[in-house]
């Protein structure tokens, strides 16, 4: 048996449990601010509970506590999958855990204390950044090591945009984090003035923005398909987009800085490119929906795929609300006031629902990966094919005696592809049996209780018969 099909499935469910304990302590912490701004009393007059304290401690909890600890468990879990080869390193990708974990522990211990840079998504001290770096860097050495020594030649389009996400945060971290240490828990940063402005939000939007784009994106076209065993609509679509998105997206952080002391054209130049982000970022919303094309049906009966369609329908609504509220004349409205706040909360949505992607991680029980009955799923060739035209079936309701119009009607509808032998086609007796010797479908084959619908030839004896 191949050994290397083995997969280390222990880091991914480190990260999946730990991604449901952050998740509750970071939302809890924001429920409890959010309180705070209705009855600040409930601060208790003790500075380690303020308002100014953990509300940094919530972003930081939500975005990188919860968030990317659902990104290295999926990442980990698809790059193996799509690559079919073990993790590059067992012992770095545990590093990357119990590493993660400990700056974690060390923003939960130090921004309640006050310690900060004052940085929006970026209020950890000089020597929690280093830690931070170093982790980072062994993610980007496990995730790259793996899709070097894969077994499969293609590349699945998932792991361009974990593999695009985990570069643009490495450069993205390292430059903003540039800054003097004045003592262990002090620092300033290297840029001063609207220069410091610029870099933090180039950071601030691209940072969370490639986490919650390019990272959850990543999930999207793995998770998807895998649950709608559908493949994905348009592999080249998810490739233009992807470049698309990657190019565009560094040039928008402008627009957090409208009506200020940046230069008008640095902010109409964020405007600009904002408005073109919407183009690469339904781009990928579409995609993920129109996978479900032949497949919309088990929406009423999977409640994983309802939310991640729901996870999908909450980013394209705040990636058309970002483009539109980066217009100066509606930032003019929307600018330090609840909207900006909502919409960030609606961005969150995408990932918060997503995560349940994280149910269909096999169960060990079950043995090996290799012999997981879904296992040939995970083939990328299969992932990444057109739509091709296949067999559609549907439930044999011609048997039924009480297989009214309603039933008919609904099911034409349903396949519109459906012929009726005969010369009385589209009668709707014919679909209940009336007529003796005529077939609403052709019964050439039955597979286990569907009938296939697109059959040419006439009915054969094991097919079933109208009374």
């Amino acid at each position: 048996m191949d050994q290397s099909l083995d997969y280390n499935y222990k880091v991914v469910k480190q990260f999946a449990i730990a991604t449901i304990l952050w998740g509750v302590v970071g939302m809890l912490v924001g429920v409890i601010i959010a309180a705070q701004l209705a009855w600040p009393a409930l601060n208790l007059d003790i500075p380690w509970l303020t308002y100014g304290r953990l509300r940094p401690l919530h972003t930081n909890a939500v975005i990188f506590a919860f968030g990317i600890s659902g990104l290295f468990a999926t990442s980990y879990y698809v790059v193996q999958r799509t690559c079919q080869v073990r993790l590059f390193s067992d012992k770095l990708a545990a590093f990357t855990f119990w590493g993660w974990q400990a700056v974690i522990l060390a923003a939960v211990v130090t921004l309640p204390m006050g310690f900060t840079r004052g940085k929006e998504y970026a209020e950890l001290e000089w020597p929690i950044s280093i830690l931070i770096a170093l982790v980072w860097v062994s993610y980007a050495v496990v995730f790259f090591g793996t899709i070097v020594k894969r077994k499969v030649k293609h590349i699945y389009v998932a792991n361009w945009f974990f593999g695009g996400y985990i570069l643009a945060v490495t450069l993205l971290h390292v430059v903003n984090s540039m800054s003097m240490p004045a003592s262990l828990f002090k620092s300033y940063s290297m840029y001063t003035g609207v220069q410091d402005a610029m870099i933090q939000w180039w950071y601030g939007h691209n940072a969370v923005g490639f986490i919650l784009t390019a990272g959850y994106l990543g999930m999207v076209y793995y998770f998807i398909p895998k649950q709608a065993e559908r493949p994905v609509y348009s592999y080249k679509l998810s490739i233009v987009h992807f470049w698309a998105l990657i190019f565009t997206y560094m040039w928008a952080g402008p627009h957090h800085l409208h009506y200020t002391a940046l230069p008008d054209w640095a902010q109409s130049l964020g405007m600009v490119f904002s408005l073109i982000l919407l183009a690469p970022s339904w781009g990928g919303m579409i995609n993920g929906m129109m996978t479900l094309s032949g497949a919309w049906h088990k929406l009423r009966t999977d409640p994983i795929l309802k939310l991640m369609i729901v996870s999908l329908s909450f980013y394209g609504m705040a990636t058309f609300e970002g483009p539109m509220m980066s217009i100066k004349t509606v930032n003019a409205l929307s600018h330090y006031t609840d909207w900006g706040i909502a919409r960030s909360r609606r961005r969150t949505g995408l990932g918060g629902l997503h995560h349940h992607g994280l149910d269909l991680l096999p169960d060990p029980a079950h043995g090996r990966p290799d012999q997981d009955v879904q296992h040939q799923a995970d083939r990328p060739a299969l992932l990444g094919r057109h739509h091709r035209r296949r067999p559609v079936y549907r439930r044999d309701v011609d048997c039924r005696r009480d297989a009214g119009p309603d039933v008919a009607r609904s099911q034409r509808r349903r396949h519109p592809d459906l012929h009726l032998r005969g010369k009385r086609q589209g009668h709707l007796s014919v679909l209940r049996g009336a007529l003796p010797g005529r077939t609403a479908v052709p019964g050439r084959h039955v597979h286990h209780g569907l009938q296939r619908l697109d059959d040419p030839e006439g009915p054969r004896n094991d097919a079933c018969t109208h009374p």
